[in-house]
């Protein structure tokens, strides 16, 4: 009777254990996105399975050539910047979360051109101005009244921080916004 495993495969020890194995649950992780070296033998180990059958079931995935941090990184930083317009430091943060080595990330994050980033923060600040944080930004220039001008500016700012642009840049790409719609006059 053949086996429907791969030859590779390690031979099942005589305690079997319900579920699926560590190959199964591997391949099944890598169908739902790509994982890093790291975040592939957490998991595995998360679910259960011991150190040997964790290395056992890397060695088979990099055999295969299923686990490539490299590509994983780039893939990651492509993604994420380009469809849930986070910045450089978050990005950093996420892949260090996810155990890529720290040269592996700055090589990826440096695929980034600073003024494609400088354009999503833009996008994004546009985004939310609405109009009626407009009206309310065009009649504060007009009373004098800097407080809801610092209250958004604020607001904006936080809001770049947050999805991971640089203070220095967020400052200035909302600053440049609000002063574009009080000075539109």
């Amino acid at each position: 009777m053949s086996s429907p495993h791969d030859p590779g495969e390690p031979s099942e020890s005589t305690t079997e254990r319900k579920g699926p194995s560590a190959w199964d649950v591997a391949l099944r992780l890598l169908g739902v996105r790509a994982r890093s070296r790291s975040e592939m033998a957490q998991r595995l180990a998360r679910r259960g399975f011991d150190a040997d059958t964790v290395d056992e079931v890397m060695t088979r995935l990099d055999a295969h050539k299923l686990l490539d941090d490299e590509e994983f990184a780039a893939e990651w930083v492509h993604s994420r910047h380009t469809y849930s317009g986070r910045g450089r430091v978050a990005l950093r943060h996420e892949l260090a979360a996810k155990g890529v080595d720290v040269a592996i990330v700055q090589r990826a994050l440096d695929e980034i051109d600073p003024d494609d980033e400088r354009a999503a923060a833009r996008n994004l600040v546009d985004r939310k101005l609405t109009p009626t944080v407009t009206e309310q930004l065009v009649h504060a220039a007009e009373t004098n009244d800097r407080s809801v001008r610092d209250k958004h500016f604020r607001r904006l700012v936080g809001m770049l921080v947050r999805r991971g642009y640089p203070q220095s840049m967020a400052i200035d790409v909302v600053g440049g916004a609000i002063d574009e719609i009080t000075s539109a006059d």
